[in-house]
């Protein structure tokens, strides 16, 4: 009887990690899996088949994938934005990025409608007047009729424009490149002009790094009102907290911010009229599951040999085709 050939070697799996890690237990079996944190990352990645980013808070990889031995075929992270991946030499190798995109879209919708509904009503002002048992009456906004100018034409900006459609908000959004029922770059200035909702959902790229700057915010409305879900760097904070304390603009919430947690002596946290959240927007129960389950989908398909969904393109930063 012939001897029974050996089995191939698992594809080694390496996970940098966050507490709660991934439930990845599908996987038993079928990938060795490493864990890793930033102080182990650069000595693990030239083992590696595949990298998973479940830290999306971190930096690491920026800092251990220039170095010396091979690099994985495949990088995933659990989240939308990829900026905290794209050094030069994982743009310029032939490792396939992919990111959690559709995970994000309907929590963070949901969200920036509820801000909207928050502003416009003015709760923030009830809540702080029911603290000090003032009863104090005014007059609030009708959402309805108003005119939104969404930033970023992905999933997210999409997902927030159907949103904002659905309360009656008259909406445009702004993309990289213009095409039917997207606006291109050179429509923003004139767009936000007329908004009274400015909602930033875009990529982080070189090109839109702090597009949101004092130049912009002289452009919008004084009783317009700026919301950013995107990344932090889009935005000078400066600048915003300038045009708020100033009235250019009438308020403003940001869930995103440069540096992050927001530390307790950052003067952002006493702006007038800005809502500070902690980077909370799409991030609903059950959350860390379903980019769990995301990621072992994409796994089976790149085991089995597939193709790979949610490819982002190096070069732009973004997963492309939206």
């Amino acid at each position: 009887m012939p001897p029974t050939p050996p089995m191939p070697p698992l594809p080694t799996l390496l996970v940098l990690d966050a507490d709660p890690p991934p439930r990845l237990g599908r996987l038993t079996g079928r990938a060795r899996i490493v864990h890793a944190d930033e102080s182990t990352l650069a000595a693990r990645l030239p083992y590696a088949d595949v990298l998973f980013v479940w830290d999306y808070t971190s930096r690491a990889v920026l800092d251990a994938w220039p170095g010396e031995g091979a690099r994985p075929r495949w990088v995933h992270t659990a989240s939308a934005g990829v900026d905290h991946l794209m050094c030069p030499e994982l743009v310029a190798s032939d490792t396939v990025v992919t990111n959690a995109r559709g995970i994000f879209d309907q929590p963070i919708a949901e969200y920036v409608a509820a801000l909207v509904l928050a502003m416009a009503k003015d709760l923030p002002r009830t809540l702080h007047l029911q603290e000090r048992h003032e009863w104090r009456h005014r007059e609030s906004q009708r959402v309805a009729g108003t005119k939104a100018c969404v930033v970023g034409s992905g999933p997210i900006g999409r997902a927030i424009a159907r949103y904002l459609k659905a309360l009656g908000v008259t909406t445009a959004i702004v993309g990289r490149v213009p095409r039917t029922g997207i606006h291109g770059p050179d429509d923003l200035n004139r767009l936000m002009a007329r908004a009274d909702w400015v909602i930033c959902a875009a990529p982080l790229t070189a090109e839109t790094h702090r597009m949101f700057d004092t130049r912009r915010f002289g452009v919008m409305q004084p009783s317009a009102r700026f919301v950013n879900v995107g990344r932090g760097q889009l935005v000078d904070e400066h600048a915003l907290a300038e045009a708020l304390s100033k009235r250019w603009i009438a308020g403003a919430a940001l869930d995103v911010f440069e540096q992050e947690p927001l530390m307790p002596d950052s003067p952002l946290w006493e702006v007038p009229g800005l809502i500070v959240s902690p980077h909370m927007s799409g991030d609903t129960m059950g959350w860390r599951d379903e980019l769990s389950a995301q990621f072992v989908e994409f796994y089976e398909r790149w085991e089995s040999g597939k193709t790979l969904t949610n490819v982002v393109d190096k070069q732009r930063g973004y997963v492309p085709g939206h």
